[in-house]
This record gives structure tokens, sequence and C-alpha cells, in this order.
């Protein structure tokens, strides 16, 4: 042992002694803030949170196969959450008074059609669409602060009208700050384009928020096929459907040159695409896989994002 890494060791014991004779009513606690996961996929969301420090205490995910991948991955993550019934399916049958109290809202809801009059109508006019049921459970709910994602088009959707609708109930209707953002997921560190539009917004508007800054690739698509040679560091959009075009039809989305020939992505490069860990487990089929990796988040990005919206929190209720 040298002489630097003693004396590092003998002030980590004081500070441990000191810590012991100290009065606990004199110790600052730390909140660890809780969270939901809605339409929760395979659990990107839960996987973020749960690596800045966040516990989820409620999931919901009505796709079966989804519900079998989240549940084999974060059961021994999250057991009181399984344990207590809190993983649920279709939360449009879900009273919101029964969910439990929480910090924070994420989900990734899908984008359905709203009508010209929801951008009149604002609140009331949601209703048959599932960001009603965000809306509502925030209302009802009231948490700290909510993380919302959904393709970028969604900011442009109906000449911006649905977009309109949307900021009106969070801000207008729920009285909430909205901070929107399109990231990339090879803006933090993923080999993969994946623009997505974030909505982040917390229920005191003092709070102020900034947006992670940028940081370069991680790996690149070379690192995904382990070290051949790849036409593309960074790939295409993992998506759901349209899978086998071929290599030089503008569609195609699976297939590259690896060490020239031609080679389709499987869950394995998909799995690392997204930013998932090499112990991640698909106990289903691999075209369900690849489904489910299609519908998930870019993991990088959701945390980068997570970090920033729990130091906001820690900052004002600590």
């Amino acid at each position: 042992m040298n002489l630097i890494t003693f004396l590092t060791v003998l002030k980590q014991n004081d500070m441990k002694t000191k810590t012991t004779k100290t009065d606990k009513s004199n110790k600052k606690k730390v909140k660890k803030f809780t969270f939901i996961d809605l339409f929760a996929g395979i659990g990107g969301f839960h996987l973020a949170f749960h690596n800045v420090g966040a516990k989820c205490v409620f999931a919901s995910e009505w796709d079966e196969p989804a519900r079998k991948t989240y549940q084999k991955n974060f059961e021994k993550i999250s057991p009181e959450m399984f344990s207590s019934g809190n993983f649920v399916g279709d939360i449009t049958k879900i009273s919101k008074k029964d969910i439990p109290d929480f910090d924070i809202l994420t989900g990734g809801f899908p984008c359905q059609p709203f009508s010209q009059a929801g951008f009149k109508k604002g609140f009331n006019d949601t209703r048959g669409t599932l960001f009603y049921d965000i809306a509502e459970i925030i209302r009802v709910k009231k948490p700290k602060a909510f993380f919302l994602e959904n393709v970028r088009h969604l900011y442009a959707h109906d000449n911006g009208k649905t977009f309109e609708t949307i900021k009106k109930v969070l801000t207008e209707k729920l009285g909430y700050s909205l901070y929107h953002n399109i990231v990339k997921a090879s803006d933090h560190g993923l080999p993969q384009n994946r623009p997505r539009l974030f909505m982040i917004g917390f229920r005191n508007k003092k709070i102020p928020f900034e947006f992670p800054k940028k940081r370069p690739l991680a790996f690149t698509m070379s690192d995904v096929f382990e070290g051949a040679k790849v036409n593309k560091d960074i790939g295409f959009t993992l998506r759901v459907g349209g899978k086998g075009s071929k290599i030089t039809d503008r569609r195609n989305w699976d297939s590259y040159l690896v060490d020239d020939k031609v080679r389709r992505i499987t869950p394995k490069e998909g799995k690392k695409m997204q930013g998932l860990p090499d112990n991640f487990i698909f106990p289903v089929s691999n075209n369900q896989a690849m489904k489910q990796l299609g519908n998930s988040v870019a993991i990088y990005g959701i945390q980068d994002y997570a970090q920033k919206i729990i130091e906001a929190l820690e900052k004002y209720y600590e």
C-alpha cells in the first residue's frame, strides 16, 4: 500500500468514526424519490431512473409478451412493486386513486390523433386518447414532476395543434411547467439516430431545469458487431415493422454491411443499440424481442434527463 492510498483509507476510517459518534438526529436524510412507469414496455424508464437512485412503486403495461419481459428483468430490482400488486395491465381500467403516491410520473405514451376540437377544448377533449389517462393521473395524484416521451412527429402533428393541446392541458389545466426537446440517442452516447420528443415538467414552476449536455458516442456499430468493420458508425433507428428490406432499399433499417457481408441485427445487437445491459433477458421469441426493442426507449438519453430531474428536485425539496 503506497502513502496516498494509506492516507485515503485513514481519512475514510476517520470519517466513519465521526459519523458513528454523531447524533443521528443531526444527519441529513436523503430522500429517495419514487416514480411510476406508464406504458412501460420492457422497462426502459424503470432501468434509467433506477440507475439514478429512484424507486419504482407502480408500473402499467397491457401487452402480455412485454409484461413477461418486464417482470423477468425487474422483479429482482423492485420486488415490493410486484408483491404488492402494483404491476398492472390496462391503465384505462385502473382507478387513479388506487395508484400509490409517487414523486415522478414517467411514460412513453402512444400518440393517438387529437381532434381539431381538442385544440379548443383542451383537457376535456383529450378523452378517448391515452394521454387523457396521464393527465388524469397527474390531476388526481399531483406528482412533483413528469417525464414523457414520444415520437418527434408529435411536435408537428396536425400542424402543431396536437402538441398545443398537450401543452395547454399540462400547463394551463394542470398547472405544471413544461420543458421540451427533440433528443437523438446518438447525442447521448448510443450508436442509433432515434430522435424523440422529451417533455419534462414540474408542479412547482419555480424549479429551474437545464437540459443535460450532449456527450460523444460510448461505442459505434463496429462495437455492436463485436469489432467487425461496419459501413456505419451510427445505426438506423430501431423500428417495430418493415424488417427484411434489401440493404439498398431506403426503407431498410435492420441490415448492415459487416466485414463486407450483409448482416441483419438480432436482439443481441438491438439490445446494445438501446443501451440495455448484457444481462437483460428476453424470455420471448426473437421476433417478439425485436418488436419490444423497437418500442423501447434508448436508455442513455432517458438516464441523462432523469439525472437532471432528480438533481432539480433534490435542490428544491432538500
